[in-house]
């Protein structure tokens, strides 16, 4: 049951963030979140709360009409209170234009058991490749 729900954690986030469900999507994460999207952006990691998170994605995903993140082949490691989940993503941005940017790469999904389910305490998204305009 636990692999169950540390996968539909994870699903949700992507869910909600394409839904713009911004209170749903609050509630997927822990109360701090280690962010590395170093890959993608450069820079260095950052430790972020749900609302911070929240307040940066909105404008961020606001930028385009529709977005669409497909996250699977999830593999799950359990360990006590704690569980990594590594799976691929195909996020795909359309702009108002309909021009498109596609992005594939993986995510890790660093979780936490919290007292009515699993929440997600880190997110590493590797970035292997993109098509279109970003």
């Amino acid at each position: 049951m636990d692999r169950f729900d540390v996968i539909d954690t994870c699903t949700r986030l992507a869910w909600h963030a394409d839904q713009r469900e911004w209170e749903q999507l609050a509630e997927v994460f822990a109360d701090k979140v280690r962010l590395d999207y170093t890959s993608l952006n450069g820079g260095e990691p950052i430790t972020l709360t749900p609302a911070q998170i929240i307040d940066g994605w909105q404008p961020a995903l606001g930028a385009y009409t529709a977005t669409q993140h497909l996250v699977g082949n999830h593999l799950v490691t359990l360990d006590g209170d704690t569980a990594v989940c590594t799976a691929s993503v195909q996020a795909t941005h359309r702009k108002s234009d309909d021009t498109l940017w596609t992005l594939g790469g993986t995510y890790r999904f660093d979780l936490v058991r919290a007292g009515d389910g699993w929440r997600i305490s880190g997110v590493v998204m590797t970035a292997l490749w993109s098509d279109g305009t970003r």
